[in-house]
């Protein structure tokens, strides 16, 4: 582990980052140059003392987790990322593991987006990041682990997962989630992630094993999407999808048409999902 490369690479990747590069309020009378210690460490899911040890060349070796904690808090590149790894000691992860590292320029849009709801998601539907009204309308997806961080195996296997979604719809998002699976297995081949988490969801549910067989290619999600939300009703939201070829990943963006109920619920739960004291 070289811990002065260590140090010397964190500070000056926080020293380059200014609080509105990653969604953060400057402040009054604001000194410091880039982050501040305290904020990096909110933004890696760490304490302050723990990174701020990092920073001084003590503390323990970071684990393989708390790497990518810390290149995805940083919006390090992929190859910034990796080299955070060597720098530890630790072997960065492989191509199939790379499907959770956000681009920088991915971060940087969604950070921007505070008046509506958005999330990165994977291919196989997992969320990676969500912005606070992402959360408010989906719920936090954090809480999830394993393969139930990916929506279609929840769609399948978890009951009460269809509770966010019109009885209307279920079918058709049923037909949608067999048929992007099937095409993505056949994109990525056996042995992906994507045939074992097709492969999970066969085991487990008999209307995912009947649709697979169907074989059916080409379902298409539609623009305008339909949720029953618990404390604000029914939401008529059109999806925008922004990707990012390199990565896989999906920005999802949800807008209301103005002047309509949808919108006027919309603005209802961003004062809902409001921290505390704004």
């Amino acid at each position: 582990m070289d811990r002065t490369g260590l140090a010397d690479f964190l500070r000056r990747r926080r020293e380059s980052l200014q609080p509105e590069d990653v969604g953060l309020p400057r402040g009054r009378r604001r000194r410091t140059t880039g982050l501040r210690r305290e904020e990096v460490a909110v933004l890696c899911h760490m304490s302050t003392d723990y990174y701020s040890r990092l920073e001084q060349e003590r503390g323990p070796r970071p684990s393989e987790q708390m790497l990518a904690s810390i290149a995805q808090g940083l919006h390090l590149t992929r190859d910034e990322r990796d080299h955070l790894f060597h720098l530890v000691g630790h072997p960065p992860p492989t191509s199939a593991a790379a499907g959770a590292h956000i681009s920088p320029g991915v971060l940087r849009v969604l950070d921007r987006l505070d008046d509506t709801p958005a999330e990165v998601t994977t291919e196989l539907g997992e969320t990676l990041r969500q912005n606070r009204l992402g959360a408010a309308l989906t719920g936090d997806a954090s809480r999830f682990q394993g393969w139930e961080r990916s929506l279609p195996y929840r769609w399948f296997v978890l009951p009460g997962a269809r509770a966010l979604y019109p009885e209307e719809d279920h079918a058709f998002l049923s037909r949608l989630f067999a048929s992007h699976a099937r095409a993505l297995v056949a994109q990525r081949g056996p042995g992906s992630r994507a045939a074992l988490l097709a492969e999970e969801i066969l085991a487990r549910s008999p209307e995912f094993t009947a649709l697979w067989a169907e074989h059916e290619i080409g379902v298409r999600p539609r623009e305008s999407k339909t949720f029953l939300h618990p404390q604000v009703g029914r939401l008529e939201l059109t999806c925008q999808t922004l990707l990012d070829p390199y990565e896989g990943h999906s920005l999802l963006v949800y807008t209301a048409i103005p002047g309509t109920e949808s919108h006027e619920r919309l603005q209802l739960l961003d004062v809902l999902a409001a921290p505390a004291g704004v």
